[in-house]
Formats: structure tokens, sequence, C-alpha cells
């Protein structure tokens, strides 16, 4: 059986549910914010411990990310990103669940062909491009200190 690219492209329209955008677009921002409020309150109280700012903000990012990764692991976190989306998507807790679920899906071929050569699947490629990016950027903008000095 032949089907022609439109002839498919109908019948997916048919087949695939449609989203409620407006309500998904709530759901991620709410979900998002919620991940922004509860990583600024912390902030807020770890600096109004008497903790130094810079201390204070590198703990709150360790603190997402161990908290991602467990909330990943036991299985929390997915069920939270299948209603709020892009929401979790939030940078530093979607690049620990990029870095969380390889593994753990793959954890059962062992350490090093498993677990160790998954954890990178998807975060690898956000790693590499933007070390490139910032390698770029570097380049450029020494460049133009560079000139523009002489």
């Amino acid at each position: 059986m032949s089907v022609s690219k439109d002839e498919y492209a109908r019948m997916m329209q048919r087949a695939a549910p449609q989203s409620p955008l407006w309500l998904d677009c709530l759901k991620a921002f709410s979900v998002g914010g919620a991940i922004c409020c509860l990583a600024e309150g912390l902030l807020l109280t770890l600096t109004h411990c008497g903790m130094g700012y810079d201390h204070a903000k590198a703990l709150t990012m360790i603190t997402l990310i161990v908290l991602t990764a467990a909330l990943t692991g036991l299985g929390v976190f997915d069920r939270i990103a299948k209603h709020a989306g892009a929401g979790t998507a939030v940078p530093i807790t979607g690049f620990a669940n990029a870095m969380v679920a390889p593994t753990l899906e793959s954890k059962a071929e062992g350490f090093i062909r498993g677990a160790g050569a998954q954890m990178f699947s998807i975060a690898g490629p956000v790693i590499a491009y933007g070390c490139s990016t910032a390698a770029v950027y570097g380049l450029i903008y020494y460049c133009l200190q560079r000139w523009g000095k002489a």
C-alpha cells in the first residue's frame, strides 16, 4: 500500500489527539515558575541565614540538581513532567533529568557499557555544542578586545 505525503499527513492529523494549547502553556508556566520560586526561596533563605551570596547560589543549584536526580530516580519527576511539559525543562532541572534518566534506563547493562555510556546520550550534545559556542564566542570577544585596543 502506497501512501503519499499529503495523505499520510491527513491520516496523522486525524489520529493524533489535539492538545489543549492554552492549558498546556498554563501548566508549563506554573510548574516552571514554581521551580524558580523554590530556587529563589532557597537562595533568599540561605542568604538570610548568613551565607554569602555566591555560596548560596552554588548550594541552591546543587540542591536543585540533587532534588531533580532523586525525583527522577523515584519516578516522580517524570510524572510531573508528563503534566507540566516544558515547565520542567528549567535549565538546571532539565539538565539533571537529562543526565539521570538515560542512566537509569541502561543500568541493567552494567556500569561501563550501560550507565556510563548512556549518561551523556542526551546531555552530551548540549555540552559539546555549548562548549564549542563558548569557545567561538570567546575567540571573537578576544579578537574584538585585542583590535579595539590597538
